[in-house]
């Protein structure tokens, strides 16, 4: 039965946040159509409730071999040839991302890509962000370590889908929010927005300097020059081609890294399978506790399911979907809510299980060979995936696999990079500093200059983290201590109409407070560990469980807040839950019903010289179609509508969101179309094109 705790734990309470999730969402109006979302929000759940039971039943109890400290390697592993690869590979990145800043023409294109990507394109784009800094090297030692519980951090997600898909999506999309700042702002007034500006850019802008380290211990490792140097190098070419693209530049690289992520991880594993002489042989050499998809609830110190559960899937799950910058602006580029609900549910359903086994089956297999006596048993589990890689992969091959692991830290800073330069813009430049009616390329302009500063910040940042013992578990520590606080605030915004300007400031501040408190004094948390020893002293006691101390602090201190503080209640739809038809009212200005998304018909360009009429305040442009066309498409003046090139293997790259003018195209057939926008979005005049209507 000891075996069955933490899937008791897991399923017990991430269950009452997914059920109380679709609750909310149906008690809102959000859930207004279940027959569409119910059935694949509750098959998901069904699929991740299924998969850790079987593997559950196929582990046993028992302790885990304990791993030495021995290297294995030393010096530098890479011959030259791998090192060329990486070279060539780092070029490429760069021209890549060069060749897809032709598509970015406004600030708008920039930050969000012009909300023109497909949902498969965002999925794959989102392998590379998702698989980020150090993942290979850090799941992989897990994976020594303890086995397939490494999966844990990649398959507990999908308990926040039911807010994310039916409450958050919708208020950031409808509600053009560009920025988590922007958010507290509109919902709670500029003090919080002061407040959550602040510890977002503290945050990412030292992720960045993390990923820039971890960066240039890679290629030390391969080339042999200083981590510094190599750093540099890394942050040079990330900061070109997101300085000259932005976010079409960063979902486009990140998508072709995201494919070679997956095809060499992927690959990695099965080659390492083969090595050890077929599944069979593989699984009979794994120890029965790393058959178990769940660690033990409260042991190992450092890494325990319960500890995770709160840290990774309740806090960390909450930072990454609703509060990182960086996906937020992923899933904006969608053309559509639909196609964003497409991109999430593909990314937790197929994407994160693969990524799992890519970044963790590397160390799966280095557990094997230790059966096999192709690896020592006491190898330091930190130098497990280097080892198994230059194993199991030829010269050449081996710099691909190291070009790889830079792909996937690269993939993360870009991400990070873009996040910032919207922050800075968005919640710093625009309120503060930029004059009224300004030029959109002044916003361009001050975005790439804040990815250039943020790049030399963050190398400054290096020599700081090469200081640190365990970058992840002092990483680990950060978002425990530094995520409670916004995350509850936002959540409970987003969800509840009574949560006021005064609550979240208490909850922001005085949540703050206590976890400061928690760090110079740990027994504060020590009623809420729930049998976790401390295992440590100091900021470094109860690691993971400081983001259960955090959240019920937070929380209690949010209903505190609403009884003592009476204000008016929320009630924008686009700030907070409600049916998603009154967001998108909102959205296009109008009263008019919203309509049934989905309907198509194909047309060929016609470019007109004309400057681009624009949706006053966005950067949405109208173009011209003839009645008859329009009746077909069962549209109207006002309606949004998605031009793009015909086929779909460019994903959305070759079109452009638009509005349907009140102005008649002169010719059946043909959609009007400002010869200046055919450059952003990648159409020639007389192409022809598929008019789809969104709503």
């Amino acid at each position: 039965m000891e075996l069955w705790y933490p899937y008791f734990y897991v399923y017990g309470i991430g269950g009452l946040v997914f059920f109380s999730g679709l609750f909310i969402a149906w008690r809102k109006g959000a859930l207004s159509k279940p027959g569409r979302m119910l059935p694949l929000l509750l098959g998901g759940f069904a699929f991740y409730l299924l998969l850790h039971g079987l593997l559950q039943a196929a582990g046993s109890v028992g302790a885990f071999p304990v791993a030495g400290d021995a290297r294995g390697a030393e010096g530098t592993i890479g011959t030259t040839a791998d090192i060329a690869v990486v070279f060539i590979y780092f070029a490429g990145i760069v021209g890549a991302g060069a060749y897809f800043a032709k598509f970015t023409k406004t600030s708008s294109d920039y930050f969000f890509g012009g909300r023109r990507f497909s949902g498969w394109l965002l999925a794959m784009s989102c392998v590379a962000t998702t698989i980020g800094a150090y993942s290979f090297v850090k799941y992989a030692s897990a994976g020594f370590s303890f086995g397939l519980s490494s999966s844990m951090s990649y398959l507990n997600d999908w308990f926040w889908m039911p807010l994310w898909m039916l409450v958050w999506l919708p208020i950031i999309y409808y509600g053009r929010i560009q920025s988590v700042p922007e958010y507290f702002e509109r919902r709670f007034g500029h003090k919080a927005r002061a407040a959550a500006t602040f510890i977002l850019l503290v945050y990412l802008i030292g992720y960045v300097g993390i990923n820039f380290y971890t960066l240039g211990t890679a290629l030390h490792a391969l080339t042999g020059y200083s981590i510094f140097y190599s750093a540099c190098g890394a942050a040079i070419c990330t900061a070109l081609y997101v300085t000259v693209g932005g976010q079409t530049s960063v979902i486009m690289t990140d998508l072709m890294q995201g494919f070679i992520l997956l095809a060499v991880g992927l690959g990695l594993f099965l080659v390492g399978i083969d090595y050890v002489g077929g599944f069979g042989l593989f699984w009979e050499h794994l120890p029965g506790p790393h058959r178990a998809g769940l660690a033990p609830l409260t042991e190992p110190d450092g890494f325990h399911t319960m500890g995770r559960f709160w840290q990774d899937a309740m806090v960390g799950g909450v930072a990454f979907y609703f509060m990182n910058q960086g996906m937020l602006m992923r899933f904006m580029s969608a053309r559509s809510v639909k196609e964003g609900r497409k991109a999430v549910a593909l990314v937790i359903l197929v994407v994160m299980p693969l990524a799992a086994i890519a970044v963790s089956g590397v160390g799966w297999i280095g557990q094997a060979m230790v059966s096999t006596g192709d690896i020592a048993a006491d190898t330091s589990p930190d130098n497990v995936f280097v080892i198994v890689s230059s194993i199991l992969a030829a010269p050449g091959i081996f710099g691909l696999v190291m070009a790889t692991l830079t792909a996937a830290l690269m993939s993360t800073a870009d991400t990070l990079l873009t996040a910032v330069s919207a922050i800075v813009v968005n919640d710093i430049w625009r309120p503060y500093f930029a004059k009224p009616h300004h030029a959109d390329a002044e916003d361009l302009r001050m975005a790439r200059w804040a990815t250039l500063v943020t790049a030399v910040i963050g190398i400054v940042l290096v020599p700081l983290f090469a200081t640190f013992d365990s970058i992840y578990l002092a990483h680990a520590t950060f978002v425990a201590a530094v995520v409670p606080p916004m995350a509850v605030t936002l959540v409970l915004g987003a969800v509840w109409s009574r949560y006021n300007q005064k609550a979240a400031l208490l909850t922001l501040v005085g949540g703050v407070v206590a976890v400061i408190v928690s760090l110079f004094f740990p027994d504060v948390i020590a009623p809420f560990s729930q049998g976790v020893e401390p295992g440590g002293e100091g900021m470094k006691a109860y690691k993971y469980m400081r983001a259960f101390y955090g959240v019920v602090v937070c929380s209690t201190l949010a209903v505190i807040g609403v009884l003592v503080f009476r204000e008016k209640e929320e009630k924008s739809p686009l700030l907070v839950a409600g049916p998603e038809e009154d967001a998108i009212r909102a959205f296009k200005a109008g009263d008019a019903e919203p309509k049934e998304g989905g309907a198509k018909i194909e047309l060929k360009l016609q470019a007109v010289a004309e400057e681009a009429r624009r949706v006053e305040g966005t950067d949405e442009i109208f173009v011209r179609m003839h009645p008859i066309d329009r009746d077909e498409l069962g549209t109207e003046p006002g309606d949004l509508i998605h031009v793009a090139a015909r086929g779909f293997w460019h994903g959305g790259l070759k079109s452009i969101q638009a509005r349907v003018d009140d102005a008649d195209s002169t010719h059946q057939g043909r959609v009007e179309f400002p010869e200046e926008m055919l450059g952003a979005a990648g159409i020639e005049d007389g192409d022809g094109v598929v008019v789809t209507l969104i709503g």
